[in-house]
């Protein structure tokens, strides 16, 4: 059983090591520290090597945690690492987190409709929402298409990768297998695209995302998310946006615009009228 401040405090860490993620790919990637299929597959790596050793250290064996959802989670993983990474060439670090949010939560209400759930009215209105303020930020003249189309795709693979995670029933060795699994995919990859040595920064900053804000962000994240519920984990995630914003801004110097604001509010709101109960949060909501 997971107390309510607990669960709180272990939400806020990972909702902040999502918003790193940003500004550390950001940062690596848009100076040219590294290139961007360079820092996906240093991040990938990193965080296949600092999981596995983590489940051999506290299991003594990395037994498989295989499952229905693995395919998912792996490809999943697999296109949010590269499209991510790729977007982050032309996408300030605020508008990126912005851009991938939105395509999670209406990625997520897809998964909803597939699953032939019921939909309430305030839900579709919510989505709806978002999807204006997602085009808002695609308008003609306010950001290059490709590096919206390529955080699109990152948003489809991280909301795949979260439906496949709620069911996970040891969240560190299924995190762990999806990084080792999404190795074979993303390094050939790379590899084709062909590759240039990074410079000491980049190498720094792709390592630190993909042992840290990534490895263990995930795992934390698929253990946190059957306590969650869908709910929360939508409304949780509103935070990371502005949080990354406020982090480009700190140390990248990337002052969002008035668009990126106009468009946060209609986001983030979409998502909160389609995911907030009607009450609001009581103590009962909280097991």
């Amino acid at each position: 059983m997971v107390r309510p401040m607990r669960l709180f405090l272990l939400t806020s860490l990972t909702m902040l090591a999502f918003a790193a993620n940003s500004v550390l790919n950001r940062w690596a990637v848009g100076p040219g520290h590294i290139g961007a299929v360079e820092f996906a597959m240093l991040r990938l790596a990193a965080g296949a090597v600092t999981l596995a050793a983590l489940v051999l250290w506290q299991r003594g064996g990395l037994a498989w945690a295989g499952g229905r959802d693995r395919v998912a989670g792996v490809a999943g993983l697999a296109a949010y690492l590269l499209g991510f990474s790729l977007a982050y060439r032309g996408l300030d670090a605020g508008t990126g987190a912005l851009v991938l949010f939105g395509t999670v939560q209406v990625t997520m209400f897809a998964g909803a409709l597939v699953s032939r759930e019921v939909v309430p009215p305030r839900r579709w209105a919510g989505a709806g929402l978002a999807l204006v303020g997602l085009a808002l930020i695609a308008a003609p003249g306010a950001t290059a298409l490709g590096p919206l189309l390529l955080m699109a795709c990152a948003g489809v693979g991280w909301g795949v990768y979260s439906l496949a995670g709620r069911g996970a029933v040891d969240p560190l060795a299924a995190t762990a297998w999806n990084f080792l699994l999404s190795v074979p995919l993303v390094l050939p990859l790379g590899l084709l695209a062909g590759v240039a040595a990074p410079d000491g920064m980049g190498a720094l900053l792709a390592v630190m995302s993909g042992a840290v804000t990534s490895g263990l962000g995930y795992a934390l994240w698929y253990a946190i998310l059957p306590r969650l519920g869908a709910a929360r984990a939508a409304v949780a995630q509103l935070t990371v946006p502005v949080i990354a914003a406020l982090g480009g801004a700190v140390l990248l110097a990337e002052m969002p615009g008035l668009r990126f604001w106009l468009a946060a509010v209609l986001v983030l709101g979409g998502v909160a009228l389609a995911s907030l109960p009607y009450r609001g949060f009581t103590s009962r909501s909280i097991r």
